[in-house]
């Protein structure tokens, strides 16, 4: 095949971006926006026009295909390759405008503020942002600052599908089975629902869902979601002494009493938070949705104990409310599960040094597709693929990152089938 038929890295990566597919998660729906059907069925034609095998869209909307391994004839253990995958999610984040996505391109950026949109003053500044420090020389692509990029995730469709070209169009490009899935869903924690490993049928996979150059994750927060649900009591406001209980002000009081040092924007590193993103309601009812997050199941535990406690003290002060507080499980972290596979980790961080960089292993401060895969029976580490600012109108990615982590998936490809050859599978 003719590379040149093909759309290049970055083409596809602008095309990708300028399709809505923004999820949505108070939709019961799979996927819960009918619009990222839309990307779904794009990637079954570029898959079928590549020639893989099994390409195909499941019943919960992931779509997979298969690229057969090639080996050489001498190979000295052919049935010994592993199969195995790489993931990425077409879906964006619901909460920041993601609808007309208009792509800027920074060639050559030489430091400084990028301008977005000179016409509305907006601007990523270089003084907020210290990765654009390593990225000089580089060409760096953002949206206009009114909608998320959309780089989390389609900088990773986007260099699957081109490692996939590559592979394609180059056969001296040695490699086992490769299985690739895209998933919809992962911005409201819903990427691996259903998803059926036995027929994936990967030994291990890696989401390209990484951020800068270089990362490769093994350890994500453990998450459950809590919500805080406050019953008044409505009268006319006029007459309301002694009768009237307003669920707002309650529920205000619940966010009110949170301690400022367990807070996303108070913490880092492993450090645990609670965090209120969602407050909807009247005076007679009002729900507060939060994020509970920390990287060991004790800590998750502990800070939905403080929960319990915001939620008793507020009662005693609001004896007439009814205050209800339910806790939903949503991830556990994967490094539990993926310390028990240290091959996995092994050939991604080799992939990277064979390419002059050291990796950054670090905790995730969130999660991926891959830390419900891990403990559903998948190892699946986290690697870059090059965006910054995720979940916001400053989101930017770097061409050059990209590029890399392309190179990434083919090491990895390759490297999977050296090792059987070498006996260390």
């Amino acid at each position: 095949m003719n590379r040149d038929q093909f759309p290049a890295l970055v083409d596809r990566f602008l095309r990708y971006v300028k399709i809505d597919t923004q999820s949505d998660e108070k939709s019961e729906e799979r996927p819960s926006t009918a619009k990222q059907h839309d990307m779904l069925d794009l990637l079954i034609e570029e898959l079928e026009a590549l020639g893989l095998a099994d390409v195909e869209k499941t019943d919960y909307a992931a779509v997979m295909a298969t690229l057969p391994a090639n080996l050489p004839p001498d190979h000295p253990a052919p049935d010994k390759v592993p199969t195995i995958g790489f993931i990425a999610h077409v879906d964006t984040y619901h909460a920041t405008p993601g609808g007309g996505v208009e792509p800027r391109l920074h060639e050559d950026y030489q430091g400084g503020d990028l301008v977005q949109n000179e016409e509305k003053g907006l601007v990523i500044k270089a003084e907020e942002n210290e990765g654009l420090r390593k990225l000089i020389g580089d060409d760096i692509i953002t949206s206009d600052g009114t909608t998320l990029l959309g780089a989390d995730d389609k900088a990773g469709v986007a260099e699957i599908m081109d490692a996939l070209t590559t592979i394609v169009c180059d056969p001296s490009i040695r490699h086992g089975g490769v299985r690739v899935a895209f998933t919809v869903d992962e911005e409201i924690g819903r990427g691996a629902d259903g998803f059926d490993l036995e027929h994936f049928g990967a030994k291990c996979a890696y989401t390209m869902d990484g951020s800068v150059l270089g990362e490769v994750e093994d350890e994500t927060f453990c998450a459950d979601t809590a919500t805080i649900t406050v019953s008044g009591y409505d009268v006319h406001p006029g007459y309301g002494k002694g009768k009237l209980v307003n669920a707002v002000r309650v529920a205000a009081d619940i966010i009110g009493r949170f301690h400022t040092d367990k807070l996303p924007e108070t913490t880092e590193k492993k450090q645990g938070y609670l965090h209120p993103y969602e407050l909807v309601g009247d005076v007679s009812k009002a729900t507060v949705s939060i994020l509970v997050r920390d990287f060991e199941e004790e800590g998750l535990k502990t800070l939905e104990g403080v929960l319990q406690d915001i939620c008793d003290e507020t009662q005693k002060e609001f004896p007439k409310a009814k205050i209800e507080m339910e806790i939903k499980e949503f991830y556990r972290n994967m490094k539990y599960v993926l310390d028990q596979h240290p091959m996995v980790m092994e050939v991604a961080r080799r992939a990277i040094r064979e390419l002059g960089i050291e990796p950054i292993t670090k905790p995730i401060r969130g999660g991926t597709d891959g830390s419900r895969l891990t403990l559903m029976g998948m190892p699946t580490p986290n690697i870059f693929a090059g965006g910054e600012n995720f979940h916001s109108v400053k989101e930017y990615v770097s061409i050059q990152t990209m590029e890399k982590a392309v190179q990434v998936i083919l090491g990895i490809s390759k490297l999977w089938a050296d090792a059987a050859a070498e006996g260390k599978v």
